[in-house]
């Protein structure tokens, strides 16, 4: 079992940044894939960002690309999302999500076992 915990959300202006954090319990932290999806209010969820066991491999949607860096510390047990340059398009409550002994990259919320509450972010225009 894991448990997952999100911060770092809140109100930016456009054209700001956060940065979100997502703190997991457990010792095999290391053997999970880890992604970061956010639901718009009225829209479903999607995916921002996902990352390997290692942080050697990453991949973004589209959207986000050159603006979103994910990336994990392994010994903390921590993965980030840096967000820069935001838009009020990214107005979004945003969730960690842990793909349990996956040492890939996973892009769908499907293949994911373990979620995290959420932290919202509101970027204004």
């Amino acid at each position: 079992q894991v448990q997952l915990v999100e911060s770092g959300g809140g109100l930016v202006q456009a054209g700001g940044s956060l940065r979100l954090s997502c703190a997991a319990s457990g010792r095999t932290f290391s053997t999970y894939a880890m992604g970061w999806f956010r639901q718009a209010p009225g829209k479903e969820r999607m995916f921002v960002a996902a990352i390997n066991w290692s942080g050697a491999g990453t991949y973004y949607a589209d959207s986000v690309k050159g603006r979103f860096t994910i990336s994990r510390d392994n010994a903390k047990n921590t993965v980030y999302l840096q967000m820069n340059s935001l838009k009020p398009e990214d107005t979004a409550v945003y969730y960690c999500a842990a793909a349990r002994g996956a040492l890939v990259i996973r892009t769908r919320g499907s293949e994911y076992d373990y979620w995290g509450q959420g932290t919202q972010v509101t970027v204004s225009s």
